[in-house]
């Protein structure tokens, strides 16, 4: 599919979004896309990267005549270069954001074994040494980096540089590392990291089960209404860090046999009603494609007649806990308790083969799971439910995380548990 959004306008909307959730400062970072006339469009050098416009993004043409009214980033020599060197990358990404800054201080690269879909978008990361910013010798040393292979390269000392086939591409893979990089330092803060063993691999990449079609008729004003508050909420989670552009489902249950439910691959920040996919009797709309989740979504509806709305989240410090083998304890604060009950636990493995068997572990007592090295999976009797049970869910998590560096978490006691059971009639 051809791309019809001008490549100026591409590289204003990714900074704005990479500015505001400050993975690069006013003057850090540096973006790219190579037209198919071989012109590279770039991010100025000393322009306000919180307030770009499409007028100061500059066009490097094959010649190397430059127009607009800046001067290209300082660093176009190593996009240049990587261009030359990979011919099937069409967009570069090169940023500051801090997780990633740590890894490349620490001259190490993140582990994308931590979960199947950043080691299936990022693969293996590679490593630049150091090189005086802006020169010929860094771009050398990157642009070998990916000659090698690699679709993302830390830089000693300096960042990170993803490529891709396209922008969105090349985005999902920026956003998916740097949630890597954080999911890591926040869980190495609980303990030791679990990373994902080939045999566990090889499981999340067989193909998924294929659905039968069926043609849907003119959408009814209740199902309107609901694709438009689940897209607010998928919306919503993005804006709050719980989804990723390209990772998170949401579902929505419509009536006893059908549900509405996020696309694969469509990015969670501009969802629209249209992008959802509607699931009735196991079988998909036609022309679409549904979450990965979409039968793990259809075992919990069929087994929970009361629950409405169900959620496949990727907020970093709830999935902290899912990657390492500390607890998560809801005993924080009455919120906390009373809105997720115990977090259950779940085996990895259980997202591809076994559906059924957490259907049945979620109960009024577990409405909460963290599955290992995957996801935080949330269940509620209403879209707004869910997305309150999931913010309180990564608030607590948060909050734990944080608790370690000042001293013991204190839960609350038993007899006060039991004032709260009694209380909210669990």
């Amino acid at each position: 599919m051809h791309d019809l959004i001008h490549p100026a306008e591409r590289l204003v909307e990714a900074m704005a979004r990479i500015y505001h959730y400050r993975m690069t400062t006013t003057s850090g970072g540096n973006l790219s896309i190579r037209d198919a006339d071989g012109s590279i469009w770039i991010t100025p050098a000393r322009v306000d990267k919180g307030a770009l416009r499409s007028e100061d993004i500059v066009q490097v043409l094959p010649d190397q005549t430059v127009e607009g009214r800046h001067k290209p980033s300082s660093e176009y020599p190593f996009h240049k270069k990587i261009y030359e060197k990979r011919p099937d990358i069409r967009a570069i990404v090169h940023a500051h954001p801090v997780a990633l800054v740590a890894f490349s201080i620490c001259g190490q690269t993140p582990n994308t074994r931590l979960f199947t879909k950043v080691h299936t978008l990022c693969g293996e990361v590679g490593f630049a040494p150091y090189a005086l910013p802006g020169s010929e010798k860094l771009g050398e040393r990157i642009a070998d980096v990916f000659a090698a292979g690699h679709d993302c390269v830390m830089l000693e000392n300096h960042g990170v540089v993803v490529g891709g086939r396209d922008f969105p591409d090349a985005f999902r893979r920026f956003e998916m590392l740097e949630f890597a990089a954080k999911t890591i330092v926040k869980a190495s803060a609980l303990g030791p990291v679990r990373y994902l063993t080939n045999e566990q691999l090889a499981v999340s990449e067989r193909p998924a089960p294929v659905m039968e079609e069926f043609t849907s008729g003119p959408y009814s004003s209740e199902e309107r209404a609901l694709r438009r508050e689940l897209c607010d909420f998928i919306q919503r989670g993005y804006q709050q860090r719980l989804l990723l552009s390209a990772a998170g489902s949401f579902s929505a249950r419509l009536d006893e046999d059908s549900f509405l439910i996020s696309s694969e691959l469509v990015d969670r920040a501009t969802i629209t009603p249209g992008q959802l996919v509607l699931v009735r009797n196991g079988k998909r709309e036609a022309g679409t494609r549904p979450s990965r989740a979409c039968q793990l979504h259809r075992a919990i509806y069929a087994r929970h007649h009361g629950i409405h709305a169900i959620v496949n989240a990727t907020p970093v410090n709830a999935t902290a806990f899912s990657v390492s083998a500390a607890k998560l304890d809801t005993r924080t604060i009455p919120e906390s308790y009373i809105f997720l009950r115990d977090v259950a636990e779940l085996p990895f493995a259980w997202v591809y083969d076994a559906p059924e068997k957490i259907a049945e572990t979620l109960t009024s007592k577990f409405p909460i799971a963290l599955v290992e090295n995957d996801c935080a999976l949330v269940m509620g009797k209403s879209i707004l439910d869910a997305f309150d049970r999931l913010e309180v869910l990564e608030s607590t998590a948060e909050a734990v995380i944080l608790s370690r560096s000042i001293g013991q978490v204190r839960p609350m006691s038993e007899s006060v548990i039991m004032e709260l059971d009694t209380a909210f009639l669990f």
